[in-house]
């Protein structure tokens, strides 16, 4: 994980903002869903697309690796292997 070298207060709502640039280079746009994950003292913000990386279905997704598959398209990556 890499510093982007900006630091943001928190408001008394909790909230922060996420500078112009970083949304543009992160493809962020208004009103996109953020994923909130926490590793031990860390939060991390990741986009969140519910659907398989490969095919876009959304039906039986499992993790692996980080990254969302359908079991369809899982069972073909272990076929290729």
């Amino acid at each position: 994980m890499k510093s982007a070298g900006i630091i943001r207060r928190v408001d008394q709502l909790g909230r922060i903002v996420l500078p112009a640039e970083l949304r543009k280079t992160m493809n962020i746009d208004d009103k996109d869903a953020l994923e909130i994950f926490v590793d031990e003292d860390k939060i991390i913000l990741q986009k969140y697309a519910p659907a398989c990386i490969f095919c876009d279905n959304v039906d039986n997704i499992v993790h692996f690796r980080g990254k969302r598959i359908c079991a369809s398209c899982l069972e073909k990556l272990k076929n290729e292997m």
